[in-house]
Formats: structure tokens, C-alpha cells, sequence
């Protein structure tokens, strides 16, 4: 009898520490997916934010300082000068480059506008921002689109272009590429894939990752976290010397935002 209360009692004690350990997992679980949930959440917001203020300062360029160029530009060209003035050249000199500054800042406005991004397309505004820099002669630049184009949610199509943009933003500054390779990719079953490739002088992927205090660094944790917020995948791929190649796969049945 008692051997058997002994036994009981064990078994009691062992499953009451078995049930308290089980819902102390749960209770570590729900605490870190409530963690996880707060971060998303808070990169949302500051996206968000992100968002506004380029589609606030690219209403305020056109608005304000582009009503204000044009002004001057409209009094450089009534001035009553013939050629052979002293100032002729000068003047002329000057309107031309007024011109390439409203021109310059007419695109500026057009790639930081969120709800142009929405109207036009995701490939129509890629190759608006691509036609920008081949204008400059910076890089050559290739650009396939592969099936049949189909609309991404807004907000996705904003987010993988601002993705786009951070790569290309990334390849001017740092990687002294020649040229780069565009690809859209519709054409996979459930899937949008972006790949962008450049012939730069590439860098170490892991240390990269570890310097979010450099310029690039931020940026590839900030293409990681608008990634992570649409439900896709990035994969970069680079060594020192070797160029540098990123694709974003975004699977359409997974919609996040």
C-alpha cells in the first residue's frame, strides 16, 4: 500500500513538472511571437512614415520649388538681350541648366511620389528610373521583363520598388559598376521574382550584414525589412570582385500588408 502512494505521488509530481514546463513553453512562445508581432508592427509604422514623407516633400518640390524655377526661368527668357550683349552667353548658359534642373527635379518628384507608382506600374516606373540613369551614362543598363505583366498589391508594388531602389542607390554609390542587369520575372507559377545584377567590385555578404552602421548596410537591412513585411524572400549573392547579384522572390499567396 504504501510502495503504491509512493508510486501515485511520484507520478503525480512529475506530471504537474511536466504540465508546468509545457505552459511555461507556451507562455515563452506567445511572449516571443507578441515580440515578434510589436517589431513588425513598429517597421510598419516607420515604412509608413517613410512612405508619407517622400510623397509630402515630392508634393512640396513641385509645388513650391518647381513654381519657382519656372518663374525665373520665364524672366530668363524675356530679358531683352541681343547676341552680340555682353551677357548673351551667360544667359543662355544659365537657361539651359534652369531647364536641366527642372527637368531633373520633375523626375526626382515622379520617383518619390507613392501614388505614381500605384498608377503607372511597377515595371513602367523601373523603367522610368532606369531611363533617368542611362540618360546620365553612368552604366549601361539591361532591362528584361519576362510574362505577362499583372498588378502586385499597391503597397506592394511600392514596397519592391523602394527595394529596387535601394539596389540601385547601392550600385551607384559603392560597387563602380559599368553595368547591371535588370529582370522582372512574371512568368513563375505563384511567384514575382526581382533579380538585379552588376558587374562592381561586390563585398563580403556576412560583414555587410553585420555593419548597419555604414551606408550600404543600411540599406540591405532596410530592402531586408520591406522584404520581410510583403511575405518575400532576398537572397544576396557577392564576393570581392566578383559583382553582386539580389533577387526578391514574392510569393502571391502570401500577402502580408
Amino acid at each position: 500500500m504504501g510502495i503504491a502512494l509512493a508510486l501515485l505521488l511520484v507520478g503525480f509530481i512529475v506530471t504537474m513538472l511536466f504540465l508546468y514546463q509545457r505552459r511555461q513553453h507556451r507562455q515563452i512562445q506567445q511572449l516571443a511571437r507578441m515580440k515578434d508581432q510589436y517589431q513588425q508592427e513598429l517597421l510598419r509604422s516607420q515604412l509608413e512614415i517613410q512612405e508619407t514623407t517622400f510623397k509630402t516633400i515630392a508634393q512640396e518640390l513641385h509645388d513650391n520649388i518647381g513654381q519657382v524655377l519656372s518663374v525665373v526661368k520665364l524672366s530668363l527668357s524675356i530679358l531683352p538681350l541681343e547676341k552680340d550683349h555682353v551677357a548673351y552667353e551667360s544667359v543662355q548658359a544659365s537657361r539651359q541648366m534652369l531647364n536641366k534642373v527642372i527637368f531633373d527635379m520633375g523626375n526626382l518628384t515622379k520617383s518619390m511620389h507613392t501614388d505614381r507608382i500605384a498608377q503607372i506600374g511597377l515595371v513602367e516606373a523601373i523603367r522610368f528610373d532606369l531611363d533617368s540613369i542611362q540618360r546620365t551614362g553612368l552604366l549601361k543598363v539591361d532591362f528584361d521583363v519576362v510574362g505577362e505583366e499583372y498588378r502586385l498589391e499597391d503597397q506592394r508594388s511600392i514596397f519592391v520598388f523602394r527595394m529596387f531602389q535601394e539596389m540601385i542607390n547601392n550600385i551607384l554609390k559603392h560597387s563602380k559598376a559599368t553595368h547591371v542587369n535588370i529582370a522582372v520575372n512574371y512568368s513563375i507559377d505563384n511567384k514575382f521574382v526581382l533579380k538585379v545584377e552588376d558587374n562592381g567590385v561586390g563585398f563580403d555578404v556576412e560583414k555587410k550584414r553585420t555593419q548597419a552602421s555604414s551606408s550600404s548596410g543600411i540599406g540591405l537591412k532596410s530592402m531586408t525589412n520591406r522584404a520581410s513585411l510583403i511575405g518575400a524572400q532576398i537572397t544576396v549573392q557577392s564576393q570581392p570582385g566578383k559583382g553582386t547579384s539580389i533577387k526578391v522572390e514574392l510569393p502571391l499567396e502570401k500577402g502580408i500588408l
